[in-house]
């Protein structure tokens, strides 16, 4: 391999760091060691283009879309029925409290309890079925086929049906009203035809905000790792400021001590020169005040 091979500096330099940290978030590798190791780097950059932003292989990547689109279909299936299983229960729910404030008509108690034995019928029925696939024993020996007597007449089905839609679609618009208004309060007052032709956007509008979540949660992300690096970066940085300091701080002040003492050696030298000539001065002046100039004189005489 060439010198051409590897990563010069500056050149590819970026985009190999960009997939240190975004494509391989473990290589938590700075210039310095990608320079120093061209292999390891020319390595890293071939490993890229097999894997996705997630770090993630293609092959893999592609599997785990095709998962999360299968999973996704068996959650709305899910979803829907479970939907309306909740919307049954609190319907008959809702039944349960009016009989006892209120008396309610033939046709509401015939509604009500033709949509209770359905709905026990269908739990059964259901039940059953698993203890079937499951190879046990019936549920109090009951098979499918006892079930049926507790069936409701056709045509009293046929007319629960009718009405059930009807009354799970009034029931589901309240609730999708009760959603538009908690996440637009300002809606409240509106008029239902209004509030009808805003729902149809909501769909869009949350997805729309759910999308801006994950853009700013992706950039907080981004900006949360290149922080740590700068933080890690600057960290060193005061630790090679630190030790140059205090190795500074070492040399200059050997030398200045030494500069120091020296002035210090001068300034008493000179002190004591000049407290000498005061002594002197102070005995040349007791001389002068003992041995006047007639007395000088005397002494010259006697001598």
């Amino acid at each position: 391999m060439t010198s051409g091979d590897f990563c010069s500096p500056g050149e590819g330099m970026d985009t190999l760091q960009k997939v240190c940290s975004k494509q391989l978030p473990p290589c938590n590798l700075n210039e310095e060691d990608l320079l120093q190791n061209p292999h390891f780097s020319k390595l890293l950059l071939s490993l890229s283009q097999h894997v996705d932003k997630s770090g993630l292989s293609l092959f893999l990547a592609k599997e785990l879309a095709q998962a999360w689109k299968e999973v996704r279909l068996y959650k709305t299936t899910w979803l829907r029925s479970e939907i309306l299983q909740r919307v049954i229960q609190e319907l008959l729910g809702d039944y349960y409290v009016k009989i006892q404030d209120t008396d309610l008509t033939s046709e509401d108690k015939k509604f009500h309890e033709t949509l209770e034995r359905r709905l026990l019928v269908t739990e059964l029925t259901q039940l059953l079925g698993h203890n079937q696939e499951r190879e046990m024993p019936p549920l109090l020996g009951l098979e499918k086929v006892d079930l049926l007597e507790l069936m409701p007449p056709s045509e009293d089905f046929v007319w629960m049906r009718g009405r059930l839609q009807l009354e799970v679609e009034e029931q589901l618009k309240k609730k999708c009203f009760t959603l538009l208004c908690y996440h637009d309060p300002s809606l409240d007052s509106d008029r239902e035809t209004l509030k009808a032709a805003k729902l149809w956007k909501l769909a869009d509008i949350l997805v729309s905000e759910k999308q801006q979540c994950q853009v700013a949660r992706s950039q907080q992300k981004e900006q949360m790792s290149l922080l740590e690096k700068k933080s890690a970066s600057y960290a060193q940085v005061l630790l090679r400021c630190l030790t140059l300091l205090q190795r500074f701080l070492q040399e200059h002040r050997l030398k200045t001590q030494s500069e120091l003492d020296h002035v210090n050696s001068q300034y008493l030298e000179i002190k004591c020169s000049a407290m000498i000539l005061k002594l002197r001065m102070e005995e040349l002046k007791i001389l002068s005040d003992t041995y006047t100039t007639e007395k000088v004189e005397i002494h010259r005489l006697i001598r």
